[in-house]
């Protein structure tokens, strides 16, 4: 027989679940009504009855190569973008119990951005092989990052340090070869570094489509995980989680979603850094962060791409957009972290 106590404390749950499900709901709705702005608006008005005859195959004189050539492939992008850094971003803090640990501040992209400004600069390369070497990249720094840091089986906030330090050396070996490189060179490698889905084409998206469904469902299915690993690694294995092999399973997942979006579209920055945070002021700290900060993530791409070309008086790739977003927040996070130590 249920007491009266566990039957408030379960219509209680219920009642934050519905909640839960409700806002998600909200997030994916504001993703949907992003992707068919972005399909519809710009320098041309697309009504959204044609977007969805061209999506169904069908052919709209004047809106064709509008839609399918330049729109849509930019929209998909945006959306594969935005969910890997999101999820692979909030994946890191919640493990490492602490908003600051993202990939783009403890070096994770800065390993697949050198890997890929020499490979532009150095050798001349271009295409699917600077994809690959920044995905190689980004996975080598991750592990050589998680060696340093890694003292009887605990990181903490070791990772974060040795990372931030990484991250430092990186930059400059990124300037060092940008100094050095031939003009045209140079002009690639920095558009590729400012984070931009400029010239994006539909073939692009599979290998970002399918790491993600790979990689992104091995790390939604260890969301209890997860959860149990905010609480310390202690009670994490205390409760029955194996702590060491389920961080190596996290940051591999994490790591090879982030480092193919990087691969693909380019360093953009913050969004790693500010969709678990605003996931978390949004549906609350209590339960999985991982669906939520990945639907947080791609709404702020796919705005901030659309802000970039139309809204401001110059046109700017995104990760010029997302990086103004994102500095003033990371400076108030430091700020707030160092009074509060309060994470996510």
């Amino acid at each position: 027989m249920v007491t009266p106590p566990d039957q408030f404390v379960a219509a209680s749950r219920q009642r934050c679940a519905r909640r839960r499900r409700g806002l998600v709901a909200l997030l994916l709705a504001l993703l949907l009504s992003a992707a068919v702005v972005t399909l519809t608006l710009g320098r041309s008005y697309v009504p959204i009855t044609d977007v969805l005859r061209l999506l169904l195959g069908g052919e709209v004189p004047g809106a064709t190569f509008t839609v399918e050539v330049l729109r849509l492939p930019r929209t998909v992008l945006s959306i594969l973008a935005g969910l890997s850094f999101g999820l692979g971003g909030v994946a890191f803090q919640i493990m490492l119990r602490n908003p600051l640990a993202s990939p783009d501040i403890i070096g994770i992209s800065s390993g697949a951005s050198a890997a890929a400004v020499f490979a532009i600069v150095g050798l001349s390369l271009t295409g699917p092989v600077v994809s690959i070497l920044a995905v190689l990249a980004g996975l080598a720094v991750a592990m050589l990052i998680y060696g340093l840091a890694v003292r009887n089986g605990e990181a903490g906030t070791r990772l974060i340090l040795v990372g931030i330090g990484v991250s430092a050396m990186l930059q400059s070996l990124i300037s060092y070869v940008l100094l050095n490189a031939p003009a045209w060179n140079r002009q690639e490698a920095i558009r590729w570094l400012s984070g931009s889905v400029n010239g994006a084409r539909l073939d692009e998206a599979l290998p970002l489509l399918t790491t993600f469904i790979v990689f992104g469902l091995l790390l939604l299915s260890r969301s209890r995980e997860l959860e149990t690993l905010r609480l310390g690694d202690d009670m994490a294995a205390a409760l029955g989680t194996p702590v060491s092999r389920s961080r190596i399973v996290i940051i591999i997942s994490a790591v090879s979603i982030i480092a193919v979006a990087t691969a693909v579209t380019g360093p953009i920055a913050f969004v790693a850094f500010l969709a678990g945070p605003i996931a978390a002021r949004i549906v609350g700290a209590n339960g999985s962060l991982l669906l939520p900060s990945s639907l947080v993530g791609a709404v702020l791409v796919l705005v901030a791409d659309f802000a970039g070309q139309f809204l401001l008086p110059a046109r700017y790739p995104v990760g010029v957009v997302t990086g103004v977003l994102g500095a003033p927040y990371l400076i108030y996070l430091i700020i707030r972290v160092n009074r509060t130590g309060r994470a996510l």
